[in-house]
């Protein structure tokens, strides 16, 4: 008898207390959960298994790497209906806000039920091995040197023509700055030019860039604007990439490429520093010594430029949260926190922060453009890296992005200045009167 559909979407509704948002394809054909819109698809019991064993997003997550489920039809209005449930559900009826979790859930009689009978269409009950580009943890502290190196390498050590065909020809990875109808290398042009401007750099003015990615920023910035860049990133790939990239361009002369960790340049002062989406990485015992080791790498009056996403603070929590299935598949070690502690973090370090800009829709337009690249190229992105892999990419960039959308997290610009009590700033009078190229 073909039920296992019908069984899963009335057990759901059961634990959810509510009506089930997407439709359900089991692994003997059968379907239950409302018609229209996209069905998620649990080709064998390991999905269910997974879900189980892992209540959550990371159990979804590892039944989507390892293909155990897919979607027919749209990921985004899949993600988006399903969102609800994940992060921004309110309590079942009869138990109150706050009382969420799975021990509170099972405390409800008609839950324990509930369970009980998913886990028999589950069987057998043993626990599924995590697909294989689960991150690998040996132990330890993080953010050490060691451990942040580690991080790096998992998530951009994965080959360069993989990235080459999800961010397409600028090979930014980081929000680009949109105009209505333009493209995405036109965007991430722009984002790249704002920070130039913003930075207020001149013909031989010394501009270190903190986590240079595959070279874009510092090319630009000694392309466009004569500035002498030193880029440094913990991934030895970008940085072979990047530096061939400075060859062919002609720029060995103006741009330095470095394998380094921030806490190891010791070579100021700088006239200004970018960091563009290398912040997440940093970490809630770190983040401290990494604002004082920018600002202490700064001449006086030089300028930071700090690109970051931030999370929405909630009550009563932690200002750093790790997220779970992103610390296992993408951004090992990655922390993200609200605006204000980063700019408190940056003003105890003795900056003066002069100008924040909000980039969040920006971000999930960027997402999206990506997503789409690499739905273009996924025979190849598949090739390059892995099936797992590549449905990595596709599931956290699409998640991202309704995230940004659903303003769950937003991205910021933070233009701060090493002034003292006394000290000119060197800022226009009028804020975000940015110079214009030289």
């Amino acid at each position: 008898m073909n039920d296992a559909a019908p069984r899963l979407a009335a057990l759901a509704e059961t634990l959810l207390g509510a009506p089930l948002p997407v439709r359900i394809r089991a692994w003997d054909g059968s379907e239950g959960g409302p018609l229209g819109g996209p069905i998620l698809v649990l080709h064998n019991r390991r999905a269910l298994r997974r879900i189980l064993w892992k209540p959550g997003e990371l159990g979804l997550a590892r039944a989507w790497v390892a293909g155990d489920l897919t979607v027919d039809g749209d990921l985004f209005e899949l993600l988006d209906r399903v969102g609800g449930l994940l992060w921004e559900r309110d309590p079942a009826p009869g138990r109150a806000a706050g009382d969420k979790g799975p021990a509170a859930l099972l405390r409800d009689p008609r839950a324990r039920a509930a369970v009980r009978s998913l886990v028999g269409l589950a069987r057998p009950w043993t626990a599924p091995a995590p697909p294989p580009e689960e991150a690998v943890r040996r132990g330890g502290p993080r953010h050490t040197k060691g451990s942040d190196r580690q991080a790096i390498s998992h998530h951009y050590d994965v080959g360069n023509a993989f990235y080459e065909r999800v961010l397409g020809p600028s090979m930014v990875y980081s929000c680009a700055y949109w105009s209505p109808g333009g493209s995405l290398e036109d965007a991430q042009r722009d984002k790249l030019d704002l920070v130039c401007r913003k930075l207020a750099l001149r013909p031989g003015e010394r501009l270190l860039e903190v986590g240079c990615g595959w070279g874009s920023m510092a090319l630009h910035a000694a392309r466009e604007y004569g500035a002498k860049v030193t880029g440094i990133t913990l991934s030895r790939e970008q940085a072979a990439y990047a530096r061939k990239r400075v060859a062919e361009a002609g720029l060995a002369d103006l741009v330095e490429i470095r394998v380094q960790d921030y806490r190891d340049v010791k070579d100021g002062p700088y006239d200004a520093i970018s960091s563009i989406g290398m912040a997440e990485h940093v970490g809630a015992e770190r983040y401290r010594t990494y604002a004082r080791s920018l600002h202490g790498l700064l001449r006086p009056g030089g300028r930071l430029l700090n690109h970051q996403i931030a999370r929405r603070p909630e009550p009563d929590e932690e200002a750093y949260r790790i997220d779970e299935f992103i610390d296992a598949y993408v951004f090992p070690d990655g922390e993200l926190s609200p605006l204000g502690t980063t700019v408190g973090e940056l003003e105890r370090a003795g900056f003066e922060v002069r100008d924040v800009e909000a980039l969040r829709e920006h971000y999930a337009l960027t997402l999206r453009a990506w997503v789409a690249g690499l739905e273009e190229h996924w025979e190849e992105a598949v090739r390059l890296t892995s099936p797992g892999r590549a449905r990595v990419w596709q599931l956290y960039m699409a998640a991202s992005a309704l995230a940004f959308e659903h303003n769950r997290l937003g991205v910021n610009q933070v233009l701060a200045v090493r002034t003292g009590t006394r000290a000119a700033s060197g800022m226009p009078l009028r804020a975000r009167e940015w110079p214009a190229q030289p």
